[in-house]
């Protein structure tokens, strides 16, 4: 069985558990990347009854957002229900500039927690669609096509889905947020091959030199960030005054900082090497001079 037949497999699979144990459709989390573009493309061939949602995370790049409204105006067309999700933080609306500041502290590699509050938070009690694949990065590369979210990586269950893992039942039964990777095993180069078969209209990011579409400034996306700044300059001013309004959230706490400006804030977090004797986050040492000293 090719990728695409093994994807679509998994798609129909998952639709008769979400209709027989949730009584809804699927959910697809559409991001406007390449890989949900995919999923998109891949649900409509399997003529399963799903849902489309996307998170506004609101420091995606403005080609990423008029890209998605034009998709789901498509599907809108179509009949297909799609939402919006406007990001909540304790109980109010919220957005990278404002988690910032609450949380005292920039979004890095090891504390990601704007990914938790603008992108992950939705979805409770149903069968989610998402573009992950295990070639993506090590941190995915135990990923299942089924998976149960645990508390902590440790505690996460992945289901044997292809096989008929019956395990899964149960937490459908309850409603737990199951979560379904129709192209787990996909490579980059297939993920391309099919949108370019299917003729489908990508995001504009990536024809403008970007390999990953996500949000601008993301840690996760390296010295790719430069580039990112560059290309759109507002988002660099909009980070700068976040991390202004941290360090005075931080004064009036009574917290202590390892830096005094916001400019100090930025350059330690595009890991600024003329920043001599910096510190992580955790106030280890990670820079020094040249010569050692």
């Amino acid at each position: 069985m090719d990728l695409e037949h093994k994807a679509i497999a998994r798609l129909q699979e998952a639709a008769k558990l979400s209709e027989f144990y949730y009584q809804k459709p699927l959910l697809l989390t559409y991001s406007g990347g390449k890989d949900s573009e995919v999923c998109l493309e891949l649900c409509r061939r399997a003529r399963v009854s799903f849902e489309v949602m996307h998170s506004l995370t609101t420091a995606d790049a403005p080609e990423t957002v008029y890209h998605v409204k034009n998709v789901f105006h498509q599907l809108e067309l179509e009949g297909i229900k799609c939402e919006i999700l406007h990001p909540r933080y304790k109980g109010k609306q919220t957005s990278m500039w404002a988690l910032i500041p609450q949380k005292l502290m920039p979004p890095t590699r090891i504390a990601r927690y704007c990914c938790q509050v603008l992108k992950e938070g939705s979805g409770k009690k149903r069968c989610m669609v998402l573009g992950v694949r295990r070639a993506e990065s090590q941190n995915r590369s135990d990923a299942g096509v089924a998976e149960l979210q645990g508390h902590t990586k440790a505690n996460k269950i992945v289901f044997d889905f292809d096989n008929g893992d019956e395990r899964i039942i149960v937490p459908c039964q309850m409603k737990a947020k199951i979560k379904i990777h129709p192209i787990i095993d996909w490579t980059e180069r297939d993920v391309w091959d099919f949108l370019k078969d299917a003729k489908v209209e990508v995001n504009p990011c990536y024809a403008m030199g970007f390999h990953r579409v996500g949000c601008v400034g993301c840690p996760m996306a390296d010295k790719l960030r430069w580039r990112q700044f560059q290309q759109w300059p507002k988002f660099e001013n909009l980070y700068r005054h976040a991390f202004a309004r941290m360090l005075e959230e931080r004064k009036a706490r009574g917290k202590p900082s390892q830096w005094k400006t916001a400019d100090d804030v930025f350059r330690w977090w595009m890991d600024d090497k003329n920043l001599d004797g910096q510190l992580d986050i955790f106030g280890n040492e990670i820079g020094g001079t040249d010569d050692g000293a």
